[in-house]
């Protein structure tokens, strides 16, 4: 009765796959069972009992697992009164020895899973640190964020932004550290940590990119690793003055953000380039803001090369601006929930690299706060 009540218990929607998986011991052992008293003896299909607790080690708890093999040496004494020369001492020593061994297993399990749970607690408070959650309206402003991390048990990542209603308007950064790991995730903060206070002390949007390359450099110097000649970070950063109807952007070596206006998408590429952070002393330190119209309804996307990287089987890209031009005008959380379905299944469901993407638009409603 506790085995089945266990069993009864919500299991975690990990997906389909798991509907079953936590009965395929009892299923193995039915059927291990059912087979040792259907077919001849000279099989002995009873020695394969063992197996059952075995598997039971890799997915139920200590007590479930040591009753399942309890019963399974009970099939195995039932089948001794109809066989007397199935080798019954042997297999009944195997099932003993095989379930303690699979109790073990599934206590050392169960601690991993638990270690792994404290990891993922603390991960998932330092991405709310790091990427901490948006509000979904600045002044005139709507913004919606999305992050998918490449690997499924990943948290946090390389890839970043932000965004803060400042003295001149609203302002947001999204960038993409290079390389993996920690010291990825260390540069990320860095950048938006000097971001969150650089935006709103600066009047102009050099002066926020010069603080944000000498933090990044102070970073990197500070944690040397074999990684230091190729840690940078691309940026982009964006201003929505208050008055409205434009957008000024400083491109420093990110994808260039598309802007959906009347039905068409425009790609606002930078007609001078600026150097990526931490790059500035190799390649000069010349930043260049450019100004484009952003009207009421226009919907501004901003992203990091895993949107517009992400290959199918076939290797082809995804379409992000054919992608957008065929959204027509959504609201910012509606697009980005499609962007993401889009993405997964153009992947196939598997993503190469981590993601992230901001939303922004003033909403044409609203058209009195957000002359043109």
């Amino acid at each position: 009765m506790i085995l089945f009540g266990w069993l009864r218990r919500p299991r975690p929607p990990y997906g389909s796959r798991w509907k079953a998986a936590p009965l395929s011991p009892v299923i193995l052992t039915v059927l291990i069972a059912g087979l040792a008293f259907s077919t001849p003896r000279e099989i002995a299909i009873s020695r394969l009992l063992p197996a059952a607790p075995a598997l039971a080690a890799a997915m139920w708890p200590v007590l479930p697992t040591v009753l399942l093999g309890a019963f399974c040496l009970l099939a195995m004494i039932g089948l001794s009164f109809f066989y007397t020369d199935l080798g019954t001492p042997y297999t009944a020593a195997a099932i003993v020895a095989v379930t303690l061994a699979a109790a073990y297993a599934s206590h050392v399990r169960l601690q991993r899973e638990e270690t792994l749970l404290q990891v993922r607690l603390v991960a998932d408070a330092a991405q709310k640190v790091l990427l901490r959650p948006l509000p979904r309206r600045i002044e005139h402003v709507e913004i919606e964020s999305l992050y998918l991390a490449a690997q499924e048990q990943a948290r946090i990542g390389g890839d970043f932004y932000e965004a803060a209603g400042t003295p001149y308007g609203v302002r947001l950064l999204i960038g993409d550290v290079r390389g993996k790991g920690l010291s990825a995730v260390g540069a990320a903060s860095a950048v938006i940590s000097c971001f969150r206070e650089a935006a709103y002390d600066e009047p102009d949007l050099r002066g926020v990119v010069h603080r944000l390359e000498a933090s990044i450099t102070r970073h990197s110097a500070a944690f040397p690793g074999q990684d230091l000649p190729e840690r940078f970070a691309t940026a982009l950063l964006a201003e929505i003055p208050h008055g409205g109807g434009h957008v000024r952007l400083l491109n420093c070596g990110h994808p260039p953000p598309l802007l959906a206006q009347r039905g068409k998408v425009r790609v606002l590429g930078p007609v001078t380039a600026s150097p990526p952070l931490n790059l500035a002393a190799l390649i000069g330190d010349r930043y260049h803001v450019e100004a484009f119209a952003f009207a009421p309804g226009d919907q501004l996307l901003l992203y990091t090369d895993g949107v517009s990287e992400t290959r199918d089987r076939a290797g082809e890209f995804f379409p992000l601006a054919d992608w957008l031009r065929r959204q027509g005008p959504r609201p910012p959380r509606e697009l980005l929930d499609r962007l993401h379905r889009d993405l997964l299944r153009h992947s196939g469901g598997r993503l190469d690299d981590d993601i992230a993407a901001l939303a922004v638009r003033c909403p044409a409603s609203r058209a009195r706060q957000c002359p043109a």
